[in-house]
Formats: C-alpha cells, structure tokens, sequence
C-alpha cells in the first residue's frame, strides 16, 4: 500500500512512523507513506494556504484551490478505482475498526489532514469519506493520522509476523477481547483465573467467550 497525507507539518510524523510496527512494514516494502506539504501548493511567495472565512468568524480557513492542486498532483500514481482519498475532520463519520478494514483494502490512500478552523466546504467534493477520531476536536488532523495509519498498516499482508493476529482481537467482530494473563501466576494476591492454567482448551475457549464485551451498536457500525 501508499500512503499519502496532505499535511502543513509533515515533521509531525518523523516520532511516529519510525519505530515499531509501521517502521517495520516500511523497511520490508509492505507500505509506502509519502508526506505532502501544503504550502508547496501555494501560489504566493509566502506560502500562503489559508484565508479568512466568509460571513467572518473566528480562525483561518484552509483553501479549496491548495488542497484541489496538492490532490492533482499525486492522484495520478494509482488507479483511481483502487485509491480512497479521506479528509480528517471533526464532523466526519466516526472511525471504527469496520471502517480500517475497508481502508486496508485499497492500494493507495490519500489522508488529508484538516487544520485551524477547518477547511473550505467545497473540499467535501474532492474526496471519498470524512473521517472522524471521535466527539472531540484537535487542533489539526496530524494526530488523526497517526492513528489512521497505524490501524490500517497493522493489517496489511505480512506486517504482523503471526499469521491471524488480527482475527480474533478487540473490535474484530463486533466485540471487545477477553482479559489476557501472563506470569506470574500470582501477583499482590491476584491470582490468574484457574481455567487457565487447566490446559483444557475447550474449556479455556468457553472462558474467553464467556467474557467477552459486545460493543456498542453505534460504535461498530
């Protein structure tokens, strides 16, 4: 997969991205994520990306004809059948693990990330879904990403050395996982539950299942 995101602070994702699993799936070819700065898209000398709102309001406003130019530029690089092109934004549609599992099947994704009070409403139009973190606001999408990209890239092909790791893991199927123990097997008078140190994998599985905690409707659909 390609990743690019449209971003005003591209150094914002050289902490993120350069350990651990997505760091690991860009040394071993199973991800490419490309940083395209906005400003580079401005046609004034001073990089000028935002403007005043009409109406008046409070804030800056990103400009339709940046992000227009920015996405212009690099949609070309993938079928646009096999690209998704998401604008993180407040309003959006609340991001649940159904939704990554959609993202992770495209070849290219195209994350844009909103920033002081919001975006030209005529963006809406230049991409596929608005996606949301949830009911809070930040001050720019970059943080968005970050988890965007982290959901999506864990079930690419190949990333997770353990064949089926994602299968049966919280939010996979509606549902959040059971409580995991490990040693000692006694800690501060906590004991791990007996069943599982029984052996008896069928009943070992009826535990698991026992507790596990469906998730809300309104959150995985």
């Amino acid at each position: 997969m390609k990743i690019s995101i449209l971003t005003l602070f591209p150094q914002m994702f050289s902490g993120p991205f350069a350990y651990s699993i997505v760091n690991r799936a860009q040394k071993n070819g199973l991800v490419t994520i490309k940083f395209v700065n906005l400003r580079d898209f401005a046609t004034d000398r001073y990089g000028t990306v935002d403007d005043k709102p009409y109406g008046g309001g409070p804030g800056m406003i990103l400009k339709v004809d940046v992000i227009d130019r920015a996405l212009t530029s690099i949609l070309s690089t993938a079928p646009r059948s096999q690209t998704r092109v998401a604008l993180l934004d407040a309003k959006g549609e609340r991001f649940t693990q159904k939704k990554v599992v959609n993202l992770s099947q495209f070849i290219h994704l195209v994350i844009i990330c909103g920033h002081y009070e919001g975006v030209d409403a005529r963006v809406e139009s230049l991409v596929d879904e608005i996606i949301s973190l949830g009911d809070f606001v930040l001050t720019g999408g970059e943080i968005a990403a970050m988890a965007l990209v982290d959901s999506v890239t864990r079930l690419l092909p190949g990333v997770l050395a353990k064949s089926g790791a994602t299968a049966n893991e919280s939010h996979s199927s509606g549902y959040l996982e059971y409580p995991q123990f490990t040693r000692p097997p006694e800690y501060n008078g906590q004991k791990v539950p007996e069943i599982l140190l029984s052996g008896d994998h069928a009943q070992i599985v009826k535990w698991r299942s026992m507790h596990m905690k469906k998730v809300a409707a309104d959150v995985t659909d």
